[in-house]
């Protein structure tokens, strides 16, 4: 997907902010297909597609899919192998 345009994981934060309580581009997450650990602010979000994708900026796997419908969103984190958020105040 090199060719398409995308955002950095700062993108996410409005969707994710809707769902977290706390400030997800801040966390560190594991990539669950090539290891790599990062901030999340770092991936790489499309928007164009339906929905939100954040992928991978080492491996180019998908972390996470955000798709809104008229009254619920779902949220597939099954691309991170873990997502460490910090709590407020922590």
């Amino acid at each position: 997907m090199s060719d398409e345009t995308y955002l950095d994981g700062n993108a996410a934060a409005g969707v994710l902010s809707e769902v977290f309580v706390v400030d997800v581009t801040t966390a560190v997450g594991q990539c669950a297909g090539c290891g790599r650990v990062g901030v999340f602010a770092d991936t790489r979000v499309y928007v164009d597609a339906p929905g939100v994708v954040v992928r991978c900026v080492g491996c180019d796997s998908v972390l996470l899919r955000v798709v809104t419908g008229p009254d619920r969103r779902w949220v597939d984190l099954r691309g991170f192998a873990v997502l460490e958020i910090a709590l407020p105040g922590g």
